[in-house]
């Protein structure tokens, strides 16, 4: 049986920040699970400082040794590489990566939104995915 897949709908691009829907879906493109997600802002695609371009890109499950667990990671994304999607609160924690969470809020109240419950987004997403390895990941 093929691998669920990602799917990212980005819902808002703002001067601070990125938010968006993700869903995993099986490989008939039933609903297993859905979050919402923040991304730094659009910038061009800058390694670090952007989220990264609409597209259809193969994801890997790998350890990471920064994070000190298997975490998925987009491949083949122009000029840039270690983009995982990992638990984050706020956009600062981010590094061109995509942070899963349950919930978007200013948990500061600095004006900019936030993830709240990132941890368990990210654990859920890793049960939605089973014991496969590789997929893909669509965004939009």
């Amino acid at each position: 049986m093929p691998a669920p897949y990602l799917e990212l709908r980005r819902t808002k691009l703002a001067r601070t920040h990125t938010t968006g829907e993700l869903r995993v879906l099986s490989s008939k493109g039933v609903q297993l699970f859905r979050c919402f997600t923040l991304e730094l802002p659009w910038n061009g695609n800058k390694p670090r400082t952007s989220c990264v371009p609409a597209g259809r890109y193969p994801i890997v499950l790998e350890h990471s040794p920064a994070f000190k667990r298997s975490l998925w990671e987009l491949k083949d994304v122009p000029g840039r590489s270690e983009v995982k999607i990992h638990a984050a609160n706020y956009t600062r924690q981010l590094l061109g990566c995509i942070a899963p969470c349950m919930q978007l809020t200013d948990m500061n109240a600095d004006g900019i939104t936030d993830a709240a419950s990132s941890g368990a987004a990210l654990d859920m997403i890793h049960e939605a995915m089973g014991n496969y390895t590789s997929s893909y990941i669509i965004i939009k």
